[in-house]
């Protein structure tokens, strides 16, 4: 899907929680319903059968109760997204990347082979750390093949990896630095990789066990002799694409994000700027100036180039540069999901996701216990109807309602997403501290379940009160209003 990611390691974040972040992104033209679900073992298949590609696979007799964010419909497949397992390993499937011609000729993709439908149920149920996650999703693309490219988050408590497919076989893996932070657009986006590390003690670094002959075979590194070394192998020139539409579509989204979380490392506006929107050598991981937020998480998976000359919304600079690029909140946002996996805390309630539906520039996040049997109904009864009953369908009214009039929408989208975040953290401390209390009894996941479902009554209240503001400004700006001193 054509998706926006952002990972944090523990070291760059407020808390010491790993992050990992990704909006699902419909195609250009299309919205697809979501819904929020905990799939059990039982209902967890033992031999999955693909929709679009119709592989089959036999899978493990033990799976693990896992969340997700599956289509509300399954005409297309599963397409569960990103969940946490009830071993607290997070896994966020996928972002569509790209490559070039000299990689895809050497192992094309394969028709009948795995892709982004698939991916969680097949993965995330089975793996009890980020590295185990790594080496299954490794394992399954040599066995079966792909039929795309995509880019996969992996994270547990102390680890977060980014794993990118090369061709229909081949793949990498680098984990995040603990004091950094990765953006990732739709593009391959490693810049480097220590084949040492990966072919010895993969501390860092993993790939396909033939990666070093596939590269050799087909000439595939770019690298001038004399600079050459195998613990920086320049990955983008390998296996990367160079499109003129990276520029429009991609690196603008990078270099947003990167400009946003560090502001005074690199000059990135201006003639003398050190990195542009159109840049294909921005770093795919860069220290932030500060330890990094939920709330900055949601700002810049929401970003339309606020700031810039390039805001769709903007009211200054040269008008025909708004709307250049791509943004990062989009109108066919399906959702975005954060999952925190916070380290003080006990295993029990240890991971947090925290949600929100609709196009994201519109929408707020919600945070939700992710060690529970159920989930709140207001975002698990997604249907094709249109209803103001379900949290996805809410925001995309809020959404395409609130477009057209952004000056007088603007504030009561700001407030009511300072609302919603602020009370979400306020119920989390709360339930935390009733959990350390003892309140939890012998069901833990019946108390979260129960916490969820006070999050969604507020997640409720604040959207349809959102909804009936919007309703209003749009109402009062129709173009057949018309009053007696019109006349």
């Amino acid at each position: 899907m054509p998706c926006t990611t952002i990972l944090v390691g523990r070291g760059a974040t407020y808390d010491g929680s790993t992050f990992a972040a990704r909006n699902e992104d419909s195609g250009s033209g299309q919205f697809t319903a979501k819904k929020f679900i905990v799939v059990t073992p039982e209902e967890q298949p033992r031999h999955y059968q693909s929709v679009i590609s119709k592989v089959e696979i036999d899978l493990p007799d033990n799976p693990m109760r896992y969340t997700a964010v599956p289509n509300a419909l399954n005409n297309e497949g599963i397409w569960g997204e990103a969940g946490v397992n009830e071993a607290n390993v997070s896994m966020t499937a996928t972002e569509t990347i790209t490559s070039n011609e000299r990689v895809l000729g050497a192992d094309p993709l394969v028709k009948g082979g795995i892709g982004e439908e698939d991916l969680v149920t097949i993965v995330l149920p089975y793996i009890h750390s980020a590295r185990e996650g790594v080496e299954r999703l490794g394992m399954l693309h040599e066995r079966y093949g792909t039929y795309e490219m995509n880019g996969i988050g992996i994270q547990d408590v102390n680890e977060v990896w980014w794993f990118e497919t090369i061709g229909g076989h081949h793949w990498i893996a680098k984990r995040v630095p603990d004091n950094a932070y990765v953006v990732m657009p739709n593009q391959q986006g490693i810049s480097s990789l220590d084949l040492t590390d990966a072919f010895g003690d993969q501390k860092d670094n993993m790939c396909s066990k033939d990666l070093r002959e596939f590269i050799e075979k087909n000439h595939l590194d770019l690298t001038m002799d004399e600079e050459k070394d195998e613990t920086d192998f320049d990955v983008r020139a390998a296996f990367g694409s160079h499109a003129d539409s990276d520029h429009t579509y991609n690196t603008p989204r990078a270099w947003f994000m990167l400009r946003y979380l560090n502001p005074n490392t690199y000059k990135w506006d201006g003639p003398d700027a050190e990195f542009t929107p159109d840049d294909d050598d921005l770093p795919w991981s860069l220290v932030p100036e500060h330890k990094i937020t939920v709330e900055d998480v949601k700002y810049v998976l929401s970003a339309h180039y606020q700031g810039t000359p390039f805001d769709p919304y903007g009211h200054y600079g040269d008008p025909s540069r708004r709307g250049e690029f791509r943004p990062i909140g989009i109108n066919r946002n399906n959702f975005v999901s954060l999952v925190q996996l916070r380290p003080y805390m006990p295993k029990e309630i240890m991971a947090v996701q925290w949600l929100a539906f609709g196009s994201n520039v519109f929408n707020a996040f919600v945070p939700f216990y992710a060690n529970v049997e159920t989930t709140p109904q207001y975002l698990s009864g997604t249907g094709a109807t249109v209803t103001t009953d379900n949290f996805y369908w809410a925001n995309r009214l809020i959404g395409a309602l609130a477009d057209a009039h952004w000056s007088m929408c603007g504030s009561h989208i700001e407030r009511y997403q300072n609302a919603v975040q602020t009370k979400g953290h306020q119920l989390i401390h709360e339930a935390d501290a009733a959990f350390a209390e003892g309140k939890a009894g012998a069901d833990v996941h019946a108390f979260l379940a129960a916490a969820n479902e006070t999050i969604a009554d507020m997640a409720r209240e604040n959207t349809d009160d959102l909804l009936d503001k919007v309703l209003y400004e749009a109402s009062c700006e129709m173009r057949n209003k018309f009053s007696r001193s019109d006349a």
